[in-house]
């Protein structure tokens, strides 16, 4: 009996484990991607740096995103959702 007990309870915490770390960050990943693949020309948007710009040019994992100062190609993760979400709500 101590031997299903303690089963259970190790039982008990891979499920908590699970649905307080490992779930949420596989939503939150979703999320991302999706995210990455949504956006289009003339997105407006700020890099997980802190860059501001609107987006010039698409690739399948690069964008070239042009600032007042220019334009610059860095890869689509590079994008921070949170932040450009903000941005495009005011």
């Amino acid at each position: 009996m101590g031997q299903l007990s303690q089963f259970a309870l190790f039982l008990l915490m891979f499920v908590v484990i699970y649905f307080f770390m490992i779930r949420p960050q596989q939503k939150r990943a979703k999320a991302e991607k999706e995210f990455e693949s949504s956006l289009k020309v003339g997105d407006k948007i700020i890099t997980k740096s802190g860059l501001h710009g609107k987006i010039a040019e698409l690739a399948e994992t690069t964008v070239v995103v042009e600032t007042m100062s220019g334009k610059l190609k860095m890869e689509r993760s590079a994008i921070s959702m949170e932040m450009s979400a903000a941005l495009n709500k005011k």
